[in-house]
């Protein structure tokens, strides 16, 4: 009798029966990136497959100002740059030029003091421009370079107060017109529906094999299989390992509870 149930205990092992609730492949809560308060909020795209519309506008008005502003700025430095770029390539030649004229006149004898003086001094101001524009040029490189810089912040920005959803199904907003928010504050609940996924918590006997176990739903065969296993007991369930099975997403509702079996 004994030897008998020894015999049958692997087989009431593998037949254990676990029920597990269909659910959405994935599902992601959306947190601002920055602070603002809520213009609006796209109430009816809410429990509704989203292709592409923008479901939360946090207030940006200003932003686009600032944006606006910095773009002009930048339009305004490039031409400055180029202006004064133009200007310093005039004053190398007059460098070049009054630069030959003083080493020419400082040899002859027969030039005077006044006029070596003057050259050198023609010479020395003609370079003094030239340094003073190639310095200006550096100084609005680095403020084309800042305005840039905040121009792409601003843009990033202005991005992040806009949560724009393609092809996700928008499960639940959590704030609604008026709200403040702050980095991190929750903003929607999105699921990826387009698969799904049952989880199971098994328990250590149910490991062994389980690559090449069958999976019986609602006592029927499946072509399924256990796609991840925890290899740490769950934090809930301290005696058994999560466990997921991928599968089609059904093509009526979600949530229903199915019978699962590994065999």
């Amino acid at each position: 009798m004994f030897r008998y149930l020894i015999l049958l205990l692997p087989l009431l092992l593998a037949a254990k029966v676990h029920y597990a609730k269909v659910e959405p492949y994935d599902s992601v809560v959306l947190k601002a990136s920055v602070s603002g308060q809520v213009l609006e909020v796209d109430l009816d795209a809410e429990g509704n497959w989203v292709e592409k519309a923008r479901v939360v506008h946090i207030d940006d008005r200003l932003d686009r100002q600032n944006l606006e502003a910095t773009q002009q700025s930048i339009a305004l430095l490039d031409q400055m740059l180029k202006i004064n770029e133009e200007i310093a390539f005039s004053l190398a030649e007059t460098v070049k030029r009054q630069e030959s004229y003083y080493k020419r006149i400082s040899q002859l004898a027969t030039a005077s003091k006044t006029q070596k003086d003057n050259a050198y001094s023609a010479f020395a101001s003609a370079k003094t421009q030239y340094l003073g524009t190639k310095e200006k040029i550096a100084s609005l490189k680095k403020q084309l370079l800042d305005a840039t810089y905040k121009e792409a912040m601003l843009a990033d920005t202005i991005e992040k107060k806009s949560v724009v959803l393609t092809k996700r199904y928008l499960y639940s907003l959590l704030v609604r017109a008026g709200d403040f928010v702050a980095p991190g504050t929750p903003l929607a609940r999105v699921d990826d529906i387009e698969r799904a996924k049952l989880v199971l918590f098994l328990e250590p006997e149910e490991l062994a094999g389980i690559e090449a176990k069958s999976v019986y739903i609602n006592d029927k065969q499946t072509d399924l299989k256990v796609n991840k296993v925890w290899r740490v007991t769950d934090e809930k369930y301290i005696s058994s390992y999560r466990a997921e099975i991928y599968m089609p997403a059904p093509k009526a509702h979600f949530s229903e509870l199915v019978k699962v079996e590994l065999k």
